[in-house]
């Protein structure tokens, strides 16, 4: 089974064939992928979590269908000491409130085993998009990287079999990753 990982020189290999999947999002009571991830390369995954109530970013915002206020949880995630992503995630009040995510430990397999018990089941794939930009002020001194340096964005977008987006997560990654896809071809 595909599973990320991170090498003896600390690029990281994110895998996203299989990285969303059940099985591995709970593996041995991991909190989610990035969790269980981590711990499957005998790294120590940390993550630190703030929850709040506040406006999405019209973009997301318009991939939500929102207008109002979303639930946000802004992490910081860790291998050992070091912050390896900065990352957002915006769910609608309502499924968030259904699904009880609205604190810093979502339980084992984190908010996406947490929205399926609640009947917001993201179905058998999601979007991601990704874009290379300017790191703000903050994300380059949390990442540990110069003024001005590039970072990579993955927006992940999780929506039920009916098409209803129940969940953006914008992950801010420094240097150091690899990203891995599949395509299909038929």
């Amino acid at each position: 089974m595909a599973s990320n990982r991170i090498n003896d020189n600390g690029v990281i290999l994110r895998d996203a064939r299989t990285r969303y999947t059940t099985g591995q999002r709970e593996e041995s009571g991991a909190r989610g992928a990035f969790d269980a991830e981590l711990r499957r390369s005998g790294r120590s995954p940390r993550t630190e979590v703030a929850v709040s109530r506040a406006a999405a970013p019209a973009d997301v915002a318009e991939l939500l269908g929102v207008d109002g206020d979303v639930v946000v949880r802004a992490r910081e995630m860790f291998d050992g000491d070091r912050v390896i992503q900065l990352v957002n995630t915006y769910i609608p009040v309502d499924v968030a409130e259904a699904a009880g995510i609205e604190q810093a430990d979502t339980g084992v397999g984190g908010i996406i085993s947490r929205m399926m018990e609640a009947g917001y089941d993201q179905g058998d794939s999601a979007i991601e998009d990704i874009e290379l930009r300017a790191a703000t002020a903050k994300e380059s001194a949390r990442l540990g990287l110069p003024e001005n340096a590039e970072v990579l964005t993955i927006t992940h977008i999780g929506a039920t079999a009916e098409g209803r987006v129940v969940e953006v997560t914008q992950h801010v990654l420094g240097k150091g990753w690899r990203l891995r896809y599949a395509a299909p071809l038929a």
